[in-house]
């Protein structure tokens, strides 16, 4: 019997754009992964698989946008809960509470409607990939403003030094990644 890694399989299907979108930078390209049926359908797999599990099972998926809306809204399909995303600031039409985080040149602003959760909710905060961790950080403190616990925050594609996963985890969130990209 021969064994299956999900991280080597994923990874060897994910591409890799040199120089994008800046000089020097290795971009990680997930597409490849959400377009072949079979990938897709491993990768959502591996994370249905560790939220059926009880002690891990969250009461809702939160998605950040835009890639974590892919995963975040199927995941939330298999394990029969709700979805909700956190998006860009002004993208949601309803009451909203918001979070700003810095990024590498300024800031950005990430909403969630003030109905979105109740207190009390366990949550998974789902992500395409995890680089500064200022995105996760961002939606893991709005989804406690509205009284929810994050149960978990998963991604993809962790890049461990970047150092969003070690500040994310200093901060209390276990994180779930199925592919590491240490080093270039």
């Amino acid at each position: 019997m021969t064994s299956f890694s999900v991280s080597a399989y994923l990874k060897a299907h994910m591409r890799t754009v040199p120089d994008w979108p800046a000089p020097g930078v290795q971009f990680r390209d997930i597409t490849p992964l959400l377009q072949n049926p079979r990938v897709f359908r491993v990768m959502i797999d591996a994370f249905v698989h560790r939220y059926m599990d009880p002690a891990l099972r969250p009461d809702v998926v939160a998605g950040l946008d835009a890639r974590g809306f892919i995963l975040g809204a199927v995941v939330a399909y298999e394990l029969n809960i709700g979805f909700v995303p956190i998006r860009k600031k002004g993208k949601l039409p309803f009451t909203t509470v918001e979070e700003t985080y810095e990024l590498e040149y300024g800031s950005a602003t990430v909403e969630l409607h003030t109905d979105a959760v109740k207190a009390g909710d366990r949550v998974l905060l789902i992500d395409d990939l995890i680089a500064t961790g200022g995105t996760m950080m961002a939606g893991k403190k709005l989804l406690e403003k509205l009284g929810a616990t994050v149960v978990e925050g998963a991604a993809i594609v962790d890049l461990p030094e970047l150092g969003g996963s070690n500040k994310l985890r200093e901060s209390g969130l276990s994180l779930f990644t199925l592919v590491d990209f240490s080093g270039h």
